[in-house]
């Protein structure tokens, strides 16, 4: 009963093969390789149109580049205040974008709004050249809460944005969630809604560590390739990040495994209610958010389940956790949880 995190999921066999196959294997180093050749081709049946493909082998360094390469090192980046990039990535974004910094908003349940957005901008204190000029905003798809944001409100996100001049990221650790979750095509989601650069990632999904940014604003793919190298995350060889890519996008495996992964998610969702536990957000993707009572953490503890817990002790109010199920979640581990739960009510 391992809910902790996807990271805490084992390499899908598509990727597992993808790779064994490419080892047996010579080619170009440094992204001269077919593999990656292959990876443009693939991306861009994807999203519909030829776009700018980074691998890169962690989240972090595809959030770090893509705010560098998109925004000056004076300016500031809006997110929302739980963002990856503003509580879990050890300042990377403004190591690599050289002083950048960002300016995280509260917002319900993950989602940021284009009015919490023209709020900020409009009531902030501004003086001029001693204020950090806000540059660019970045949206997390699917958010930290597991909730997806609709084509129409990426939309108006980024039509809020570029009104002011500011570039929009996304950071797309769980993006394969997002896709499946809402029904609406990766471009809908992205180019044709206003992104200007996504964090695509497949770790997460069941790669073994395989990131990339893609850039649909041509103009920015220069400093982006630039800064990759410089930063140390250009692969000499990276034909095995392309082949993990590779692998686990082929024939919309990808997409199988995110949909297998929110479908455990909601099966956990609906048990845990059932049995009366209150649930904090919406379940769009994989990640539940539910209050346990102390004595279902404690039969739970005992029972090894693993998850992350948000509340502070004591716990005697009940206890906020994180649920992250994944492409190798078993309907057995999401029901012995759930019967856990219950039991110890």
């Amino acid at each position: 009963m391992n809910f902790a995190s996807d990271n805490n999921s084992g390499v899908c066999p598509e990727v597992i093969a993808a790779i064994a196959a490419e080892a047996e294997s010579s080619d170009a180093a440094y992204g001269l390789d077919h593999q990656s050749a292959r990876l443009e081709e693939a991306m861009a049946e994807v999203f519909e149109r030829p776009v700018g493909v980074y691998p890169v082998p962690t989240g972090t360094a595809a959030n770090a580049l893509a705010l560098a390469a998109s925004n000056p090192v004076w300016g500031t980046v809006i997110c929302h205040d739980l963002a990856h990039i503003a509580v879990d990535e050890c300042s990377a974004p403004t190591v690599l974008g050289g002083g950048l910094t960002l300016t995280p908003l509260a917002a319900d349940h993950g989602w940021l709004t284009p009015e919490a957005i023209d709020s900020h901008a409009t009531n902030r204190r501004d003086n001029g050249v001693h204020t950090a000029a806000i540059t660019g905003l970045s949206i997390t798809q699917a958010t930290e809460f597991g909730t997806v944001y609709s084509p129409a409100e990426i939309a108006a996100l980024a039509t809020t944005a570029h009104d002011r001049s500011m570039a929009v990221h996304m950071d797309g650790a769980r993006f394969a969630n997002a896709v499946a979750a809402s029904g609406a095509t990766p471009a809908e989601l992205t180019w044709r809604a206003g992104v200007d650069l996504l964090s695509f990632g497949a770790t997460k999904g069941g790669a073994m560590a395989a990131e990339a940014v893609i850039v649909f604003t041509d103009d920015l793919r220069d400093d982006l390739e630039r800064l990759r190298k410089r930063s140390g995350h250009l692969l000499s060889k990276q034909r095995f990040a392309s082949a993990q890519f590779n692998g686990w996008l082929a024939d919309g495996t990808w997409l199988d495994h995110a949909r297998h992964a929110n479908a455990c998610a909601r099966r956990l969702a609906d048990g845990l209610g059932a049995a009366g536990t209150e649930i904090l957000h919406p379940v769009d993707t994989n990640m539940v958010f539910p209050v346990l009572s102390a004595a279902a953490h404690g039969a739970l503890q005992a029972a090894g389940a693993s998850y992350y817990v948000e509340s502070p002790p004591p716990y005697d109010q009940g206890l906020r956790v994180r649920l992250v199920t994944s492409w190798s979640t078993t309907e057995a581990a999401v029901d012995s949880f759930v019967e856990t739960v219950a039991g110890a009510a």
